[in-house]
């Protein structure tokens, strides 16, 4: 007798899906149009029919251990190929917001973050901590007035002191993907949960999988959406930039610093000393990553705006990031120009902001569409692990 499934909606899930971005989702009968089309969709579990099956009826639990739903890169084929509108791309982009949010730890960040309304709070959170580390830390004068109010000299280390800014990127960070690692080991377990056997080992499908990554191979078998695998691209490699640029000066400026510092051991000082200036390598690299993220960012929401229907995933999330990553580049750019402006006042206030954009984009990057780079990475290892490719590159 065939097998008996008990299928137990889940109805708060479908509203969920519907208000971030999934509204078409009930205009979906299930001609599988979009897995035909899909260039990404594997033979043997061809996607995105079974997920907007499984969305359809509230399976949450069977969509959050589903790594097709982060096999999907919004090309959106699929939506321009639905004969009902039923945009297939939108609901898997609606899926993985979801996903975001409940498996976050703790999970009111989750849901904070999928939150307009929250957005003024959490924008607070690193306000404050920057004005109390001004107020406390920032040297004074003789006469108890704040250096940098004085000073014609622009120094971002007398207005808020790089020690201080240290402190609350490690150790901030440190807690938070600590509480990222939460998160996505529970994603991990839930991708294994069908026990299927591994064909490869995990370091093997790490590094294909970085090669995909880096190449962009996906992206480039787009069609409707082709144009955003070029944008794509440049934001990755600007943000990769950024960080390595970050972990030089970390390692051959600060942590010198402080060892010298905090242990007297002599003849251990910084390699190099800050203000770094062109042409000095990790400044160039640090300048074209700044531009790379900041043009990234831009082709990537102009293109949003000027043609929403084929770009899709247009929900609050979608849009909150790029505009993040948007500010954190611009305001950074700006921070080197102001530097030589002679203008100290509006130097130190695009500073701050700055600094307010880079710890949002950071301290929230696991509740936030930042995680997909994780959440997305992990899928796709574990996809290769299983021997699941998609059909365009067997």
């Amino acid at each position: 007798m065939p097998e008996v499934c008990l299928i137990q909606p889940d109805l708060a899930f479908i509203r969920s899906v519907r208000s971030r971005g999934g509204e078409t989702l009930k205009k979906c009968y299930q001609c599988a149009a979009c897995s035909v089309v899909c260039e990404l969709s594997a033979d043997d579990r061809p996607f995105p029919r079974k997920e907007m099956i499984w969305a359809g009826w509230g399976l949450a639990d069977r969509l959050i251990a589903d790594p097709d739903i982060w096999l999907c890169h919004q090309c959106n084929d699929c939506t321009i190929h639905c004969p009902r509108g039923a945009r297939p791309g939108d609901v898997l982009a609606a899926i993985r917001s979801y996903i975001y949010e409940n498996l976050s730890f703790p999970k009111f960040m989750g849901r904070a973050l999928g939150n307009r309304r929250a957005l003024p709070a959490l924008f607070l959170v690193p306000i404050v901590l920057l004005l109390g580390c001004i107020l406390l830390t920032a040297p004074q004068t003789a006469t108890g007035e704040y250096l940098f109010l004085t000073s014609p000299k622009i120094d971002y280390n007398i207005f808020l002191p790089h020690g201080m800014v240290d402190a609350l990127f490690v150790f901030g960070n440190i807690l938070i993907f600590a509480f990222a690692a939460v998160s996505f080991k529970r994603f991990w377990h839930t991708l294994n949960a069908d026990d299927r056997p591994a064909h490869l080992w995990f370091i093997s499908a790490a590094i294909a999988t970085m090669k995909e990554t880096l190449t962009h191979e996906k992206f480039k078998k787009c069609i409707a959406n082709k144009p955003r695998a070029l944008a794509h691209m440049i934001l990755l490699f600007g943000f990769l930039g950024a960080l390595i640029a970050t972990g030089l000066v970390s390692l051959f400026v600060f942590l010198p610093h402080y060892v010298h510092n905090w242990f007297g051991l002599a003849g251990v000082d910084s390699f190099f000393h800050i203000p770094l200036e062109l042409p000095h390598p990790i400044k160039i690299l640090g300048a074209l990553s700044g531009i790379g993220l900041l043009v990234g960012s831009v082709m990537l929401i102009a293109r949003r705006w000027a043609n929403k229907d084929e770009v899709g995933a247009n929900g609050y999330t979608d849009y909150l990031f790029l505009y993040i990553i948007f500010f954190t580049a611009l305001t950074g750019m700006l921070a080197w120009m102001l530097h030589y402006s002679g203008i100290p006042l509006l130097a130190y206030a695009d500073y701050f902001v700055h600094l307010t954009f880079v710890f949002f984009l950071l301290w929230y990057m696991p509740y936030s569409k930042f995680a997909h780079m994780i959440y997305r990475s992990l899928a796709i290892v574990h996809s290769k692990q299983v021997g699941h490719q998609a059909r365009s590159i067997r």
